[in-house]
């Protein structure tokens, strides 16, 4: 019997190898659920990437809904994401706040000088400690806060424009509603 417990252990190796196969095809990895969704965003004070002296909170935030946009520049998909943010960024409703993750200030300067800036303002998160509260797995990452701090939308993976226009906007039109 104890010739046999080698196999065993491979039959239930290719067993559980198989069992994620199957998971990943029948599972959108970028339908991660936050657990974040409809609760309070973190609290985080961040300098800003124009002027590193100035920072921004989340509770100077509060008072109107706005997109956190997760990027940096050694982010190949960030690059796939960035023409959207050009065309569309300005008219999705509400501002669009670029959160720099894990990037060298000047690097993040550089590359949207050459690129372009949708934002309305920049944070920048050099560490990635704010980001671990946020739940970020990685860039691109977008968050949607509405006016009391609470976060009611979040994308996995770069914005397009069948996502901004199936996903986001509606979101956003539903905060709209929830307004007085």
């Amino acid at each position: 019997m104890s010739r046999l417990l080698p196999f065993f252990g491979f039959l239930l190796l290719v067993a559980l190898f198989g069992f994620g196969i199957w998971w990943n095809t029948q599972h959108d990895q970028r339908e991660v659920p936050s657990p974040l969704i409809n609760k309070p965003a973190p609290a985080f004070v961040l300098p800003k990437l124009d002027d590193p002296a100035q920072t921004v909170s989340r509770d100077a935030l509060l008072g109107k809904p706005y997109l956190i946009n997760v990027f940096a520049s050694w982010c190949i998909a960030c690059g796939e994401e960035h023409p959207v943010l050009m065309s569309q960024g300005k008219s999705i409703g509400v501002p669009v706040i670029g959160y720099n993750y894990k990037d060298a200030p000047d690097d993040a300067k550089d590359w949207l000088a050459k690129h372009g800036n949708p934002y309305d303002m920049i944070i920048v998160d050099r560490e990635g400690r704010t980001a671990i509260d946020f739940g970020v797995y990685g860039a691109p990452e977008s968050f949607l806060v509405d006016g009391k701090g609470v976060i009611r939308y979040k994308r996995i993976g770069p914005l397009t424009p069948e996502a901004i226009e199936k996903e986001l906007k509606p979101a956003i039109a539903a905060l709209a509603k929830e307004s007085p």
